[in-house]
C-alpha cells in the first residue's frame, strides 16, 4: 500500500469532477437549512452518518472484491432520487476516466465496458482504491471525507463563508469520519459473507427531496 497514492486519490484536485457538485448544499442553502458554519456542521454530520456511511461501505466492499454489478444495484436501491442516481453515475464515469489514466487496471477497463454511462461513484472509488493497492479502510475514509468536504467547499462559494470556518467544520468532524470509515469496513466485510443487501441503507430524505428540486432549477452553481 502507498500512502502517497491515498493522498492522490483524496486530493480535491484529482480530476474526478467532484468540484462541480455540492453534495446537496446548494439546495440546503436556498432552503435556509445552511446559513453559516454551525448549520453547515449539522448538515455535514447528518450527511456523513447517512449517505456518507452508505458510500463508504460500498467503496470498502469493492476493495474487498465484491461484484461491482451487485454493488451498483445496491447503490441504486439506496438512492431513491433519479437526479442523485444520474449525478452518481456521472461522477463515476469521470472518476473511471481519471483513474484509468492514473492507475491502469484490467478491472477498471472491464467496469468501463460494463457501465459505459458510469457506475455509481462509490463503487468506482472502491475499484480505483483496489487498483492503487489501497486498503478497504482507505477507500472508506475517502468516501466518508468526500461526503462532507464537498458541501463544505461548496458553501464557501454559496455563502461566501470564511474558508477558515469551513475547514474548522471539517476538522471537528474528523473523529466522526474515522468512526464512519471503521464501521463501513465492518459492514463491508459482513456483506462479503451475506451479500450486498447487508450493507447499510441509511436514508436522508431531505437530501433526496432537495436533489429533485435542485435538478429543476433554471439557474444553479452546481450540478447537484
Amino acid at each position: 500500500m502507498s500512502r502517497a497514492a491515498l493522498l492522490v486519490l483524496a486530493d480535491g484536485r484529482f480530476p474526478a469532477g467532484g468540484h462541480a457538485h455540492s453534495g446537496g448544499a446548494e439546495a440546503a442553502v436556498k432552503a435556509g437549512r445552511i446559513t453559516g458554519a454551525a448549520s453547515l456542521e449539522t448538515f455535514c454530520r447528518g450527511r456523513l452518518h447517512t449517505a456518507g456511511l452508505v458510500a463508504a461501505s460500498l467503496a470498502a466492499a469493492a476493495v474487498l472484491g465484491a461484484d461491482p454489478a451487485e454493488l451498483d444495484a445496491a447503490a441504486d436501491a439506496r438512492t431513491p432520487s433519479p437526479a442523485l442516481r444520474v449525478a452518481a453515475r456521472k461522477l463515476g464515469r469521470q472518476l473511471t476516466r481519471a483513474a484509468r489514466a492514473t492507475w491502469p487496471s484490467d478491472e477498471l477497463d472491464a467496469l468501463a465496458r460494463r457501465f459505459p454511462k458510469g457506475a455509481h461513484q462509490p463503487v468506482v472509488l472502491g475499484l480505483v482504491a483496489r487498483a492503487a493497492a489501497l486498503e478497504p479502510v482507505d477507500a472508506a475514509h475517502c468516501a466518508a471525507y468526500e461526503s462532507v468536504s464537498g458541501p463544505a467547499s461548496a458553501t464557501v462559494r454559496l455563502l461566501s463563508l470564511d474558508p477558515f470556518d469551513a475547514t474548522g467544520v471539517l476538522a471537528r468532524l474528523a473523529p466522526d469520519v474515522d468512526r464512519v470509515a471503521d464501521r463501513a469496513v465492518e459492514e463491508a466485510r459482513r456483506a462479503i459473507d451475506e451479500g450486498a443487501d447487508a450493507l447499510p441503507a441509511g436514508s436522508a430524505p431531505l437530501l433526496e427531496i432537495g436533489a429533485e428540486a435542485h435538478a429543476a432549477w433554471a439557474v444553479r452553481l452546481f450540478a447537484s
